[in-house]
């Protein structure tokens, strides 16, 4: 599996070390489930990869149809204490900015966290950095902007998700900068846990769990507060929008991703290889590798709606609930599917049961005995689930799904080195600015990033990223 459709993919196929599935006839043999359910993405990488004959894999994450393509929750946040929120009588969020002064009363509310640490409003990490800080960017993914352009290599800039629009990480009046200020206010005010530069995302998940973040980036990460326990007593984090978000959605690609499912040309039985990557494209292997056999954590009820059996409850998504002898015993988490990458996107509809693969978005899951929390928040906000407030609201900005033969750029050997020497820059001083004594030293080392980036040659790698842009992407969208 390749991470990315880039260089190490095309220079794989190019030194012969990936299988042509259509060799002696394999693709028609032993894929009958991937020309079944994801024809254009065979067809996209026979066109972009293959020179319009060869097929070298297929892309991840197959989708269908229109609308936002995330399950019950999105990628992006923000998430809070809805507990906490609800005893401040839930304030009017209008703005990112407008978190902070929330933040800081629910911090006074909750100084200490379950095991007696402080707690913070915002917690960082540094570990998922590139050219620039991640989580500054992420700021932009909260407007309908993502990093890159959807096609080439992302290096400096981001594009919305379906206008021809795009900002450079350091414009003055974009995205990035407004993430790195917020940072510095919630430093500011004291809600900036201090630990953020030094930390990794592991370590964030514990404080999590623990109790300490009172806001959250990302739906998955904040997740692992809401235990049973914690949510029968009326705690735990959920969606807390602000008026003025416009979230991210990847939207559906019947074409596939940019992450690849590909088989080696030195593979001893090819055949027996493409039988299992085509199971996991079918209905049956989705639904098995995901969620484990029929009967033991979901089945079938007598109108044909799969539903979530009792041992389904203990056991998902990923418990180490133990497994019964006649199933094979072990546990369920040491069972289900744990390569990182997927096939059909599990928003899609199955076609016998007329429900999306996902169980999180069944109706008799949504329906299945509430939690308090989710009893409050459905209540509040009157809808069933995150992704449908943002829908309802037209608070959401969906990737439209575009095909193009180009294949993505290979960016030249003296431009990859600016950007390095750029992201360096850009990402020392992202967490100086963050951590600057007050308002005077912020702009000051604002300015000294700007310049230093511009004198190692930014405007120009913009540029390049703009026209390359500007030729692949824009045009089809």
């Amino acid at each position: 599996m390749f991470g990315t459709n880039g260089k190490d993919y095309q220079d794989a196929i190019k030194a012969g070390l990936l299988l042509d599935w259509t060799q002696d006839g394999l693709l028609d043999k032993y894929g009958k489930g991937m020309l079944a359910n994801a024809p254009e993405a065979i067809e996209a990488n026979k066109k972009q990869f293959g020179g319009g004959s060869a097929v070298y894999g297929i892309g991840f994450d197959v989708g269908t149809g229109d609308g936002p393509s995330e399950g019950a929750t999105m990628t992006y946040g923000p998430n809070l204490r809805w507990d906490l929120y609800q005893k401040l009588g839930s304030p009017e969020i209008k703005t990112l900015n407008d978190y902070l002064p929330v933040l800081k009363q629910m911090q006074e509310l909750e100084p200490k966290s379950e095991s007696g640490r402080p707690t913070y409003g915002i917690s960082l990490w540094s570990d998922w950095d590139g050219n620039y800080m991640t989580l500054a960017k992420v700021v932009a993914q909260f407007y309908g902007f993502n990093e890159g352009d959807g096609l080439n290599p992302a290096g400096l800039i981001l594009t919305h998700q379906n206008k021809d629009e795009w900002q450079g990480v350091l414009d003055e009046d974009g995205h990035y900068l407004e993430g790195l200020k917020f940072y510095y206010d919630a430093n500011q005010m004291g809600l900036l846990d201090p630990d953020s530069l030094t930390q990794k995302y592991g370590d964030v998940s514990s404080k999590f769990q623990d109790g300490q973040i009172l806001f959250s980036h990302f739906p998955w990460v904040d997740n692992v507060y809401n235990t049973p326990e914690r949510t029968a007593a009326g705690k735990g984090l959920a969606l807390v929008p602000f008026s003025e978000e416009k979230i991210t959605s990847y939207g559906q690609s019947p074409y596939g991703g940019n992450r690849i499912w590909s088989i080696g040309s030195k593979a001893k039985d090819p055949a027996r290889v493409m039988e299992f990557v085509d199971w996991l494209f079918t209905p049956e292997g989705v639904m098995e590798s995901n969620y484990g056999p029929k009967g033991l954590a979901w089945d079938i009820d007598e109108n044909g709606k799969p539903f979530v059996t009792e041992y389904g409850w203990k056991a998902l998504p990923a418990n180490a609930e133990p497994v019964p002898a006649e199933y094979g015993g072990g546990t369920f988490k040491d069972g289900i599917n744990q390569i990182n990458n997927t096939t059909l996107k599990l928003t899609n509809i199955h076609p016998e049961t007329g429900e999306p693969y996902d169980y999180n978005i069944w109706n008799s899951t949504l329906n299945h005995d509430p939690d308090p929390v989710t009893k409050s928040w459905r209540e509040a906000m009157g809808v069933m689930t995150a992704k449908e407030y943002f829908v309802k609201n037209e608070m959401i900005e969906v990737s439209k799904p575009f095909f193009t033969t180009e294949t993505p750029a290979t960016m030249p050997a003296q431009m990859q080195q600016k950007i390095s020497g750029i992201g360096k820059i850009i990402k020392e001083y992202s967490w100086k600015m963050i951590y600057a004594k007050n308002e005077m030293e912020y702009n000051q080392l604002r300015e000294e990033m700007i310049a230093k980036a511009k004198g190692l040659g930014y405007d120009e790698v913009v540029q390049y990223e703009v026209d390359l842009a500007t030729k692949t992407v824009f045009p089809h969208r």
